[in-house]
């Protein structure tokens, strides 16, 4: 006898949604990313812009993805067939960034758990140049000593960097010498990848309870570096670099280029995650959207205090010390805590909080894939046991796909990924299209009827002028920028990739980009009808999914069997 097909999962509570949604936007990039903006994009004056584009394209577009994922009750890629079908694209573009995401975010994770690991060794190994990796160019900056001042030595490394590239990465000469696989890291791949099969094996269930932890004890780690940050000597001068404003910067367009970047990426709109998990409307967008740019801003006073005391103990300009991404977590911020008093302990404290900022977004990006893929396939996938199976062979899959990148030269295969297949012009592409196709096809009146059928709470008139004109141009217009203003990926800023890796690279950026007008094409060539009769077909949502007036405010905006379903809109399963 066949089992039975199971419900779709839900959320045991409001609470566990908003940490599941925030633990998946708060992450890496708010802590290794925003500050390193803020501080090269003119500081304080960096806000502007970013504000703007909280405003214009943030909060709106995240409250567009969750209204899409509450009214449909589907996935990422079936909510597009109820409400648009000439747009399935957008869904399928969402979910292969995400599927990148998965493949190269865990890797982090992995370099992490082997730094944790060290850190309880009794000597942090990264500090000193007595260790076999170390060359002769080597400098111990955990001891002081004057008269060796780092800028008079061009040709010298420091212990933290030698660790990095030559003990943990082993790195070879170029993307064209793979090497080895490094088997530390990949024993802490497995550690990731078990850890992040564990937390969702049982769907939202699973997930629901695991976030009470990992998304709120990363505010406990970063409170406690920030407080022991403020204190340290030279903490003052890494603050006041952090947000000294520079108002001249407002009229550089890649100011602007990279806050609209920014907000795509730290809000996670444009890839479907928010439409998955969505139960929140107008307040919670606003708090959880208020909560990932303030963790972003108190961050930067954490990681640049810390930069303060570094440059302070080498006497060197902050901007020398200043990094982003990995070069931040890996090298600069380990470099800081070797030269603190209790550095274990310090150690310990920033890179636990940077598993577990990483840790919520890595499991629930992996939620949403398999949520989305289970929805196109209800049939089969919600069936006792398919979801474990099921999610058993994604993680082979994305981990057999990242032996490249856990070799001698998988750092070079990583950073292609990163910056090409996981970048900004992607998810702005996406974010285009989909507050087109909502906003102008599906209708921005009928989306503030939904909100307000739904909450009992009318939307902000100014949501609308938004959808319709506002976040449509802004978003163009940041990704015709970033095309404009493209820089070929260059790795420590003196090895450039052979010609055929920038090609790979684009064919990554494509291969998302691409599904967008492929799909409807290819709906318009497979449908029934002339031409014109395809499109204002493919156009048109389902039926069941059509508020039966337009009218804002009107209470009876569903029709009755909509009514009825929304009762299986509760939160409690």
């Amino acid at each position: 006898m066949q089992a039975e097909v199971e419900e779709r999962g839900h959320w045991g509570s409001k609470v566990e949604f908003l940490l599941a949604v925030a633990g998946n936007i708060v992450g890496l990039g708010n802590v290794w990313r925003f500050p390193y903006l803020c501080y090269k994009n003119g500081g304080g004056a960096f806000l502007v812009p970013y504000l703007v584009f909280v405003v214009t394209c943030g909060i709106p577009l995240s409250l567009l993805e969750t209204t899409m994922g509450q009214y449909t009750q589907e996935g990422a890629i079936t909510c597009w067939r109820k409400l648009c079908p000439l747009a399935e694209g957008i869904g399928y573009a969402g979910q292969l960034i995400l599927l990148f995401i998965c493949t190269t975010y865990i890797i982090i994770l992995a370099w992490a758990l082997l730094y944790l690991v060290f850190s309880f060794s009794s000597q942090l190994p990264w500090a000193t140049c007595n260790n076999y990796w170390n060359t002769d160019d080597c400098v111990d900056f955990s001891t002081k000593n004057a008269s060796m001042p780092w800028t008079n030595q061009t040709n010298s490394t420091s212990a933290a960097t030698e660790f990095w590239e030559r003990r943990v990465l082993a790195i070879s000469g170029g993307i064209e010498d793979l090497g080895s696989i490094r088997w530390e890291v990949l024993l802490c791949l497995i550690a990731m990848w078990l850890i992040c099969y564990f937390c969702i094996w049982k769907g939202v269930k699973s997930t629901g309870k695991v976030v009470y932890f990992t998304a709120t004890f990363p505010y406990v780690m970063l409170l406690i570096l920030l407080i022991r940050g403020l204190t340290l000597p030279g903490a003052l001068q890494g603050v006041k670099f952090y947000l000294l404003p520079e108002p001249s910067r407002l009229t550089d367009p890649q100011v602007w280029m990279e806050a609209g970047t920014q907000i795509f990426f730290s809000y996670g709109v444009g890839m479907g995650v928010l439409t998955v998990l969505g139960i929140l409307f107008c307040l919670d967008c606003l708090l959880v959207c208020l909560l990932n740019s303030s963790t972003s801003f108190v961050a930067g006073f954490a990681v640049f205090s810390v930069l303060g005391f570094m440059a302070h103990e080498q006497g060197v300009p902050i901007a020398e010390v200043a990094e982003s991404g990995p070069g931040l977590a890996f090298i600069a911020y380990p470099q800081a805590v070797a030269m603190m008093p209790l550095p274990q302990l310090w150690s310990i404290c920033f890179f636990v909080m940077l598993i577990l900022l990483g840790l919520d977004t890595q499991f629930v990006t992996m939620e949403v894939v398999m949520t989305s893929i289970t929805d196109m396939f209800p049939k089969v996938m919600r069936r006792a046991g398919r979801w474990e199976k099921s999610l058993v062979l994604f993680c082979l899959i994305c981990f057999f796909c990242q032996f490249v990148m856990i070799t001698q030269g998988g750092m070079y295969v990583f950073q292609v990924m990163d910056y090409y297949a996981c970048n900004g012009v992607c998810i702005l592409f996406i974010g285009v299209f989909e507050t087109l196709a909502l906003g102008w096809i599906f209708g921005a009146d009928w989306l503030y009827g939904i909100i307000k059928d739904m909450t009992g709470v009318n939307a902000n008139p100014f949501f609308k002028i938004c959808w319709l004109y506002l976040t449509p141009i802004v978003s163009l217009g940041v990704f015709i920028c970033s095309l404009i203003k493209y820089q070929p990926l260059t790795f420590n800023r003196w090895y450039v990739y052979p010609d055929w890796a920038y090609v790979l690279g684009w064919m990554m950026t494509l291969s998302s980009i691409q599904l967008v007008p492929a799909c409807a094409l290819y709906k318009l060539i497979t449908g029934t009808g002339t031409l014109k009769q395809r499109f204002h077909h493919l156009c048109q949502p389902d039926l069941k999914y059509v508020p039966t007036q337009k009218q804002q405010g009107d209470n009876s905006l569903l029709p009755a069997d909509m009514n009825e379903q929304n009762d299986h809109l509760t939160l409690t399963s």
